[in-house]
């Protein structure tokens, strides 16, 4: 993973590949956010099909939605879940300039 321009690397266990997947972005970008909701689907059909990852991240007062496809259900997962960390990022960066 590239966080700021450097490429960081860590592994971790979980109770199967996407949960180990969410818990080394959690600790590399060093966020203590909740997953509220994670949903899996198919954009396309056959043995080749894409997959969709939605996940519904929350921090405080903060709630985003983050989606990633491939035809690789860990790759979608993964790209789901930095897709929501940066919208809350986002989020969080207008909500505090708006003070």
């Amino acid at each position: 993973m590239e966080i700021d321009g450097e490429q960081v690397r860590t592994a971790e266990l979980g109770d199967g590949p996407v949960d180990a997947t969410l818990k080394a972005i959690k600790k590399l970008t060093r966020t203590n956010v909740n997953l509220q909701q994670y949903t899996v689907g198919s954009i396309t059909g056959g043995t080749d099909a894409m997959g969709e990852v939605s996940v519904r991240l929350s921090e405080g007062n903060c709630t985003v939605v983050g989606r990633g496809s491939s035809t690789d259900i860990i790759e979608a997962s993964a790209k789901a879940y930095i897709n929501a960390l940066n919208r809350l990022f986002s989020k969080k960066e207008r909500l505090m300039e708006s003070l």
